[in-house]
């Protein structure tokens, strides 16, 4: 009997607190309704932590639970951003995921993740991003048409690419300057004494592959170099692999290799080895990106980096910019990145890192 009264009584509690109200709180804390809200809305700005304390300390008494949707109601906001993201192939997205996570919580932003499958498109995730509300889009690791593009914005949802870039349309963008470091690559691989170059593509239809290898053969070009070879791949390790064996089987193989991603650079690398061919010995190989994975001492990736913090901050800078002025003109934003030199290129010093001209 003891024990029925028990849950009983826990049941009753219960269903009483379903009913606190930001009232009831700011009553037991002896502050505003408007205290309480700010208290919940935004990590206290302008509360002093006293009071601070003595609103969440009535809450746990009272077990007030801040209604969310009634805020969005209220604000006409949501504090949501949508991400989306196609199949994700590459360790470098997830890797940029956890950090866009971390960077918008901390500024009070939830995070809703939309993932395209392989045979899907982003232009086909944007109807049910915006079902939600959203307060802003992030779309990277994927690619947006400029149809899709203007209608989002002209609906006006901020839309901001990370990392890739569509013309003739009105939205912002983030990138790393792509074109500069495929330029960089094509000097690091000729200054190093390398004659007979390849480059391995990442998605044929992406703004930073198509970048990063305009950037390679126009300097070569400039450079005196007409001849070079090419395969596509599909930024995967599969690719790179399957790619830099292909390579091999040329007339005149290639001395080095020049990879838009560092998971097909470390595919080429294990391809090549396979083969018996010894990096960076025979074949140098230099990548595009700088993740994790490119520092293990199994590959020691020469690459040019992507400096993911700062594309991170200028996108989120971005994209409260166009929530609050939805009309200003959209910019593309480039940043530099570096050189960051490791042991897959042969006459190369190690252990340093080089500033890409922007």
């Amino acid at each position: 009997m003891v024990r029925w009264r028990e849950k009983a009584n826990k049941f009753q509690l219960s269903i009483m607190n379903r009913n606190v109200t930001s009232i009831d709180v700011a009553k037991r804390a002896g502050v505003s309704q408007s205290t309480v809200s700010r208290v919940f809305s935004s990590g206290s700005p302008n509360v002093s932590s006293e009071v601070r304390e003595r609103v969440l300390q009535a809450s746990l008494e009272l077990g007030y639970r801040p209604n969310a949707i009634a805020r969005m109601m209220s604000t006409r906001q949501t504090n949501i951003v949508g991400i989306l993201m196609a199949t994700i192939t590459s360790p470098f997205y997830p890797y940029v995921l956890e950090k866009f996570l971390k960077e918008l919580q901390a500024i009070d932003r939830q995070v809703l993740l939309f993932t395209a499958s392989e045979n899907q498109s982003v232009d086909d995730l944007l109807p049910l991003a915006l079902q939600y509300q959203v307060d802003a889009l992030i779309i990277t690791s994927a690619t947006l048409s400029s149809e899709a593009a203007a209608a989002t914005s002209s609906g006006g949802t901020p839309v901001i690419l990370f990392n890739r870039v569509v013309s003739d349309a009105n939205v912002c963008s983030v990138c790393a300057d792509n074109l500069a470091g495929g330029r960089l690559a094509a000097d690091v691989l000729l200054d190093s004494g390398h004659e007979k170059l390849a480059f391995i593509a990442g998605i044929e239809n992406t703004s930073t592959s198509q970048d990063r290898e305009r950037g390679f053969a126009l300097r070569l070009h400039e450079r005196g170099m007409a001849n070079w070879v090419r395969r596509a791949g599909r930024y995967t390790y599969e690719s790179g692999y399957a790619a830099a064996q292909s390579l091999l089987d040329e007339t005149v193989p290639p001395d080095a290799i020049f990879c838009a991603n560092d998971i097909m650079a470390i595919g080429a690398i294990d391809g090549l080895r396979a083969r018996g061919v010894r990096v960076p010995d025979d074949v140098s190989v230099i990548g595009f990106d700088d993740i994790p994975m490119a520092a293990w001492g199994a590959y020691n990736l020469t690459t040019i980096s992507q400096e993911v913090d700062q594309m991170i901050q200028q996108t989120i800078s971005l994209m409260l910019e166009r929530i609050e002025s939805p009309h200003e003109p959209c910019r593309t934003e480039r940043v530099a990145g570096k050189l960051v030199i490791r042991s897959s290129v042969r006459n190369l010093t190690t252990g340093k890192s080089d500033d890409i001209a922007g």
